[in-house]
């Protein structure tokens, strides 16, 4: 046989086998759209042989859109494959790159859905590995499972979409993958309406259909996955749909530190979350920090991403600023005494021995004899942002704090510290402040790796020295320092500047101005409590130069009218404790409302005690938000104000109100603070708001 027919024998063979492997991957779409029929009758469609965008020859297999959301599907017939380390390998080579082409699929996706506000979790990449059952694992974020049971793993995310959500998101799905066209395109149904098994397996040679015929699901295993999918927890709505700019928002990039703005019911924390799950997928080289200054905030965080979405949870670290201090100093060995009642004891003896000038002046400055303001000028101003000579704190401005402070004023407050700082010293005890500067030190001397991202929510509450601390975890780079806030429901005080922390948020400031949250009549109520307080945020140099995120011309369309606030005032204790019973009992009577659906928000702790205690004798379940994390159970959220940030409710009781002056002093800072903690409080309550005072 001369060369040239050697060659063209070689041709032939390869020609062959290239029209077997076509054939062989027109088997297995074949057989995984087979596989899916039957679902088509529970909410889900199958788009086969979909356009690849932006290639004019590349094709994807499959995108289903049903109930659990959009799954992005690739169908492979490998006999050889292996996992490892987020890499696969077909054989001995190295196909991770060839993969990972399908995440950047469902990357581009989400923000073509995020314009019918679907949240960027619910868009997933499949690959499917036919004549194979179980999950293998994840290659980046794309899901490796055996097509033989595919139908479990589609399910298992639960009913995710409504009916009309999915409706909307076939739309443009539609309109986004059109149907290839082209030698190799399969005769699979566009949009299969109904079972058509007969047509998903004609014309395959019999030799190869005994290969790749999986047989029909049979009822019994539809209704087996539907039912997991039934039982799996249900989800609200933020956690899948978004409005189309908050979508969005979770997906930008920023090129450095950024700041999320906007008054309450916006949905800040909403987009922060997503933000964070966001984030630890396209990111999974390191953990995304999520951090806040309430201690059970973060609990609740946790449990919520776990149920938006469980493949990032644990790549996402939820925990209190002070908590987290705490942890890295007993990872490093560093002593520490964190005696929060002990510090208050060396305060109060501070306090009492402080020389006669000193003490005179600084009682004359704030008129009282309460020594509570020059601790929290201690705690804000001077630990809070770490000052550690006389000169620092001389030349310190102090945004947010009321009372002007001449140079002997300054000397006289930092007689106070050093008194306080050295009796702490000798106890050898630290307050709160201590354990943070602690360990801003110890990130100073050895930096801290491991983290690809840093959210804080609430920032407003938090002291320039946690706000260092948390920054130089990640440093200036592309998404990595995420600030979300609003002055006006900062309820601490305050006393610095994000600029003295060498953080630029230059163009990086978005505002959220369109309340998803509040019935007009509450967030009229709400707003009135503090139009006359003012406030100084921690950074007002990016006022001028925020992008508003929202789209305002939907407001009207967002505006909803409900109950106005209740007012209630008794003249004796018992008929106001009673009012609370009877009041929870009338909230949780309406059809839309159950017992988990309402909160009773207190000033104190003790009052905390006191409204458990009531409902507990009248028969009614109730838990304290110090032990909610997040779970729905069916119980009255009973707790502070300050816990209660971050979270919302149908109904919101707010016992024991003092009533507000009509005006205050504009130098009383305090009342101010209590203005906008009452602020807080009303704006938890997305339908009905209950006010008793006695």
């Amino acid at each position: 046989m001369s060369a040239l027919s050697d060659s063209f024998e070689r041709e032939a063979a390869s020609a062959k086998a290239e029209a077997g492997r076509f054939a062989a991957a027109a088997i297995a779409e074949r057989k995984l759209a087979h596989r899916l029929a039957p679902l088509l009758a529970h909410g889900y469609h199958l788009l086969a042989d979909r356009k690849w965008p932006g290639s004019r020859t590349a094709q994807l297999d499959l995108i289903v859109v049903g109930p659990s959301g959009v799954w992005i599907v690739d169908s492979k017939h490998w006999n050889n494959f292996t996992i490892a380390g987020g890499s696969i390998f077909r054989d001995q080579a190295d196909v991770t790159d060839e993969v990972l082409r399908l995440a950047d699929v469902a990357n581009d996706a989400e923000g073509v859905f995020a314009d019918v506000g679907l949240a960027p979790g619910e868009v997933r990449s499949l690959l499917a590995m036919h004549g194979r059952t179980k999950k293998f694992g994840d290659v980046g974020p794309v899901e490796v499972v055996g097509a033989e049971d595919i139908q479990k793993h589609l399910l298992s995310r639960g009913n995710r979409l409504s009916i009309g959500e999915v409706e909307r998101v076939l739309t443009a799905a539609l309109q986004y993958f059109p149907a290839y066209v082209g030698p190799q395109a399969a005769t699979i149904p566009t949009v299969i309406a109904e079972p058509a098994t007969a047509e998903l397996v004609d014309e395959i040679p019999d030799e190869l259909f005994e290969t790749y015929n999986p047989g029909l699901l049979s009822e019994a295993e539809v209704l087996e996955a539907l039912t997991l999918a039934e039982l799996a927890a249900p989800v609200e709505q933020w956690m899948t749909f978004l409005h189309p700019s908050q979508a969005k928002l979770v997906r930008r990039t920023f090129n450095g530190p950024s700041r999320i703005r906007g008054s309450a019911g916006t949905g800040k924390t909403v987009v922060g979350l997503h933000r964070a799950a966001y984030l630890a997928r396209m990111h999974p080289e390191g953990k995304v920090l999520f951090t806040t200054y309430v201690s059970t905030l973060p609990a609740v965080m946790s449990n919520l991403l776990r149920r938006l979405d469980p493949a990032v949870a644990d790549r996402v670290e939820f925990v209190n600023v002070h908590r987290w201090a705490i942890d890295l100093l007993k990872d490093r060995g560093i002593r520490h005494r964190l005696d929060g009642r002990g510090a208050t004891a060396q305060w109060k003896a501070s306090w009492a021995a402080l020389p006669a000038p000193h003490k005179d002046r600084l009682i004359a400055r704030a008129r009282t004899r309460d020594d509570d303001y020059w601790r929290e000028e201690i705690d804000s101003v001077i630990k809070g942002r770490g000052l550690a000579t006389f000169e620092a704190y001389a030349e310190c401005a102090r945004p947010g704090r009321s009372i002007r402070l001449n140079m002997d004023d300054r000397r006289a407050v930092w007689a106070l510290y050093r008194s306080y700082d050295d009796r702490l010293r000798t106890a050898g005890i630290h307050d709160f402040n201590d354990v943070v500067l602690l360990a801003e030190q110890s990130l100073q001397r050895q930096p801290l790796e491991g983290y690809s991202a840093v959210i804080v929510d609430e920032a407003q509450d938090l002291s320039l020295a946690m706000v260092r601390m948390l920054h130089s975890l990640v440093g200036d780079g592309p998404d990595a320092f995420t600030l979300i806030g609003d002055g006006q429901q900062s309820i601490y005080p305050g006393g610095y500047k994000l600029s003295e922390a060498a953080i630029s948020l230059s163009n990086r400031g978005v505002v959220l101005g369109v309340n998803y949250r509040n019935t007009v009549e509450i967030l009229e109520f709400a707003n009135k409590t503090i139009a006359a307080t003012g406030y100084v945020d921690i950074d007002d140099a990016t006022t001028a130069s925020d992008a508003t995120a929202d789209d305002n011309s939907a407001l009207d369309a967002l505006r909803r009218h409900g109950h106005p606030p209740v007012f209630d005032h008794f003249t004796t204790p018992a008929e106001h404790d009673s009012a609370i019973v009877r009041r929870v009992r009338q909230a949780a009577a309406n059809e839309d409302t159950s017992l988990g659906d309402i909160a009773v928000l207190c000033d104190t702790n003790f009052q905390v005690t006191k409204v458990v205690s009531l409902l507990t004798a009248a028969g009614v379940d109730s838990i304290d938000l110090h032990e909610y994390d997040g779970n729905p159970v069916d119980r009255v959220k009973v707790g502070t104000i300050k816990r209660a940030k971050g979270l919302e409710f149908k109904a919101v009781l707010l016992p024991w109100t003092p009533p507000l002056a009509a005006t205050f002093d504009a130098d009383d800072e305090r009342t101010a603070r209590a203005y906008r903690e009452r602020y807080v409080a009303a704006t938890r309550a997305r339908d009905r708001l209950w006010i008793g005072s006695c």
